[in-house]
Formats: structure tokens, sequence, C-alpha cells
């Protein structure tokens, strides 16, 4: 399936930082997935109510999702997390050698739990 035969956003959904970028494509090139759309979304559950979705996927649902392009990632967001997702912004911080990850810093987002990767929608 091209991008050609999904809805493309109007504009991204959620924001990838260079940080972000670079990590996804690192990942994607790691485990033999370049050119595959970066997953965002959320589901239900974790310590806040809403958990964040990040996967890599190649074969979106042009009923349901929609594309994007961030700095050379294609990215696909489900409509219904569309709802909780936009305006934000991905980020992968790494905190020190040992550890990174990616962090939503998300406008939608009344409160989190404190490992960020769940929180309460407004």
């Amino acid at each position: 399936m091209t991008t050609t035969e999904l809805p493309v956003a109007a504009e991204p959904i959620v924001a990838l930082t260079p940080s972000a970028i670079k990590q996804v494509k690192r990942q994607q090139e790691k485990t033999g997935k370049q050119g595959w759309f970066l997953r965002l979304g959320v589901r239900g559950g974790g310590c806040s109510g809403l958990s964040y979705v990040i996967d890599m996927e190649n074969d979106p649902d042009p009923e349901f999702d929609s594309v994007y392009e961030a700095g050379g990632v294609n990215v696909v967001v489900d409509r219904k997390s569309a709802l909780y997702l936009q305006g934000s912004v991905l980020n992968y911080d790494i905190k020190n050698l040992m550890e990174g990850g990616f962090v939503f810093e998300n406008p939608q987002s009344l409160r989190s739990c404190g490992c960020g990767t769940s929180f309460t929608a407004k």
C-alpha cells in the first residue's frame, strides 16, 4: 500500500523533533523496517487512563488512519487517537549514557503518570 491511497493529514498531528526522527530511523534500520510507517496512537489503560502507542507498521488502514511525513519518516495515526494527540510533540530524550526514550509533550494531557507512558485527557 502506498501513501497516495491513504488519507493525508492536512498538518502533522504529532510533530517529531530531530532527535525523535533520528531514533526512529535508527530503529527502522536496526529492525529491517526501513520505509515502514511510524504508528502513533493512544489506547485505554495505564496509570492515568490512556497509554501512548509507538510502533512500526507497514499496512495502515485507509478507512481509519491518516498519514503524513515528518523529516523523512512516514507517520500514521488513527483518527480516534488524533483527537488525543493533536498538537503534540514527540521527542527522544537521552537521560544519560544508559537510558533514553520517547517522550510526548501533549497539550491534550491534563496530567501524566511518573513514567510518562500514560496520561489523563483534558
